[in-house]
This record gives structure tokens, C-alpha cells and sequence, in this order.
């Protein structure tokens, strides 16, 4: 049965920040994850985790001026400094949180202009070996273009050709079973074909970005298909309640810890 991880960014929003990690609990989440912690001191996140009984399944490393649009460093060139002094931010609170993968944000450019691509290349890798010091996985999520205009990595054959040509263990695919589905479509062959470097997976449905089971794609197959392709790790929620969360929880009734 898969394990999934409620997305504090998008989930329990009724509450402050801090406050999400006991509803979470509360509504049976055995896991969480969300998209920065960096407004937070590591030590709050860490306890309350600890607290709640809960797993720290994924965050992203600093995008750079999210605000100001900016959705990732990797693929800007002149930028690389600013993202090894962001891994090294981003470690501390994985220290404090025990979490095990880090997802790397690729930034807005054009995937076809060399210097981005080679500017991704170097980050890519340079992250991978120094998070495997640490003992963690580094993960890539191609988004799609309708949520993100611009989005320098929007397409899963190339996160995965790059996965396999640097080769390294701990780096792996962030499959965001909303996001292929409207970039590509076919999602459970891509499954079956990517799950041996797939190390972390996303569920909203389609199109809407709302629960599981209110789109078009069959979820709940999808879920069945994870576990018949042996996936152990955690289903992470990033979708927005239409309703309030827990009002939308409804899906997640056969799953709860």
C-alpha cells in the first residue's frame, strides 16, 4: 500500500505553518513534505516532526528569489556559487528534519540554449556528489509548462537520459504523476519504464490539481500500479484541496495510517 505524504504548502493552509504537522497527524498522515522550510528555524521543523510522529519525505533546495519568479538556480549560468551556498543551507535542515532526498529545482531558461543546459549539467552533478557525502538522494521533477511558462526542465525522457548518463546511485527521477500526465500523457508505461531510477512520486489529478480521484486520470489504479511495480518509497499529495483539506480527505480514507 503506498505511503503517502501530505504537502504542507498546499495542504492544511487553514493553519499556520507550524500548526500543519499535528493536523497532518491527526488526519492519519504518516509523512510529510512541502516546498521550503528556510522561512522556519531547522530546530522548529525537527521537533515538530518528532512530536508527531512524522517522516520528513522531501523538500526542495533554495530556488533563489522565489518571490521575484525565480524557480530554481541550476540552469542559470553565473549562478552556481549561489546554489553550492544553497545546498549547503539546504543540509542543515535535512540534518535537523532526517529527511533523505532534496529535490533540485532547474530554473527558467531555455532548455535549448547551451549554456543552460550545460550550466544544469554542472549543478546537477556537483549536487549529487556532494549530497551523497551526506548520505541522501538527489531528485529532478520535470513540470510542465502550463503551471510553470519557461520551466527549463518540461520533459521526463530528458530527466532520465541525464539520470543514466551521469550514473550516479543517488541520483534519481521526481515523478509527478500530474505533471507527466499533461506533458506526456501514458503515465503507467512511463511508470513501468522509469521506475527503476524513480526515487520519489507526486499525485494531484488532472486537470484540475485537485484530490486524488476528481480528474480524469484513474488514481486509485495508478496507486495499485506503484505497489505491483514494487515502489517502497512515498506518494507525496501536492494538489489543492477544492474544499478545505480535510473535507477532501475522503480518497485518503483507505490509506491512513
Amino acid at each position: 500500500m503506498p505511503r503517502f505524504a501530505a504537502n504542507l504548502t498546499l495542504m492544511f493552509t487553514e493553519l499556520p505553518f507550524l500548526d500543519r504537522f499535528a493536523a497532518a497527524a491527526e488526519a492519519g498522515f504518516s509523512a510529510v513534505e512541502f516546498l521550503f522550510p528556510y522561512e522556519h528555524p531547522p530546530e522548529a521543523i525537527g521537533e515538530r516532526l518528532r512530536r508527531h510522529g512524522l517522516t520528513q519525505a522531501l523538500f526542495n533546495l533554495p530556488p533563489g528569489d522565489w518571490a521575484g519568479g525565480e524557480r530554481g538556480l541550476s540552469a542559470l549560468p553565473g549562478r552556481f556559487e549561489e546554489l553550492k551556498a544553497g545546498v549547503e543551507t539546504a543540509l542543515g535542515y535535512a540534518a535537523a528534519t532526517g529527511v533523505k532526498r532534496l529535490h533540485l529545482m532547474a530554473g527558467m531558461a531555455d532548455r535549448a540554449d547551451p549554456g543552460a543546459a550545460s550550466a544544469y549539467r554542472r549543478a546537477v552533478e556537483w549536487s549529487a556528489e556532494r549530497l551523497a557525502r551526506e548520505g541522501l538522494d538527489l531528485v529532478l521533477e520535470p513540470i510542465n509548462a502550463r503551471n510553470m511558462p519557461g520551466y527549463f526542465l518540461d520533459d521526463f525522457g530528458y530527466a532520465a537520459a541525464l539520470i543514466r548518463a551521469l550514473a550516479r546511485p543517488n541520483l534519481k527521477l521526481q515523478f509527478d504523476l500530474y505533471h507527466c500526465q499533461i506533458l506526456h500523457g501514458d503515465v503507467t508505461m512511463r511508470l513501468r519504464e522509469l521506475m527503476p531510477i524513480v526515487g520519489h512520486v507526486q499525485t494531484a489529478s488532472v486537470p484540475d490539481r485537485h484530490e486524488p480521484g476528481t480528474g480524469e486520470m484513474n488514481d486509485a489504479f495508478l496507486f495499485a500500479e506503484l505497489d505491483r511495480l514494487g515502489y517502497d518509497g512515498f506518494v507525496g499529495c501536492e494538489y489543492n484541496p477544492k474544499a478545505g483539506t480535510v473535507a477532501g480527505l475522503g480518497w485518503f480514507a483507505p490509506y491512513a495510517r
